[in-house]
């Protein structure tokens, strides 16, 4: 069982009055409450059969984690969705990656090269054994991807944007 530490109650106290504005302990420990709010979302829509024309393409695989399992996969584009909408429904702008691989494909953390190796930025530092074993420990390895599943070009424009890779 996980117990918050003193610093963390702390934290907690110091966060309530901060963030909440209401203060307060119980029995030495901090009130703690959830609340409800309305917000207003932009959500993107991928049309179903391109989803699964994507996750047939690519034998629904994660091509980096080996992740199998449809619901856990996402349509992950190469050239982002916002900056190049002429591309979204192109199957070779787009791969299946796990959630937390399109996460990190997206946040530069890796990224994969035209001859479709695995990169990994140099400065990426993780304690997580699932991103060392898919990611850190695979750095340079050719995944199984070609030129009929994934444009190259679109490869080598993606990677363009990424100070940390040598041109």
């Amino acid at each position: 069982m996980y117990r918050l530490t003193d610093d963390g109650y702390d934290f907690v106290d110091d966060a309530i009055e901060t963030w909440t504005d209401t203060g307060g302990t119980d029995e030495g420990r901090p009130r703690m409450h959830a609340d409800t709010y309305e917000t207003t979302v932009q959500a993107r829509a991928v049309d179903p059969e391109f989803r699964r024309t994507v996750l047939g393409r690519h034998d629904a695989t994660c091509p980096v984690s080996g992740v199998d399992h449809p619901p856990l996969l996402d349509v992950a584009h190469v050239l982002p969705w916002s900056e190049y909408p002429d591309r979204r429904a192109d199957p070779t702008n787009v791969l299946p990656l796990g959630k937390t691989h399109h996460a990190a494909f997206d946040r530069g953390l890796f990224t994969i090269d035209r001859d479709f190796c695995l990169r990994v930025n140099p400065d990426f530092e993780t304690e997580s054994r699932v991103l060392q074993q898919t990611l850190c420990e695979r750095a340079g390895e050719a995944l199984s991807l070609s030129a009929h599943l994934i444009d190259p070009e679109y490869l080598t424009r993606h990677n363009d944007s990424l100070d940390w890779l040598p041109a």
